[in-house]
C-alpha cells in the first residue's frame, strides 16, 4: 500500500488516483495518483474514482498513463 487512503470518508481502500475541481471550466480531472499529497485534490480508490458524479453541466476529463515497453 502506498500509505494513501481514499478520500471518500467510509473507505479505506488504497488511492491510485487524484481528482481536482477546474472551477472556471466546469471540469473534473482523474488522473494518476499525484506525487504528493495536494491540497485542493481528492485521493480516490479504483472505485470511487471509476463511479464518481459530478455536477450537472461539468465534464470529466480521465487522464491516463499509458505503459511503456523497454
Amino acid at each position: 500500500m502506498n500509505g494513501r487512503p481514499c478520500s471518500k470518508v467510509t473507505c479505506h481502500d488504497e488511492a491510485v488516483s487524484t481528482l481536482t475541481y477546474v472551477y472556471a471550466d466546469s471540469m473534473v480531472v482523474v488522473g494518476p495518483l499525484s506525487g504528493r499529497v495536494e491540497p485542493h485534490g481528492y485521493d480516490l480508490c479504483a472505485r470511487h474514482a471509476a463511479s464518481l458524479s459530478v455536477p450537472q453541466g461539468w465534464q470529466v476529463l480521465r487522464q491516463v498513463v499509458l505503459g511503456h515497453d523497454h
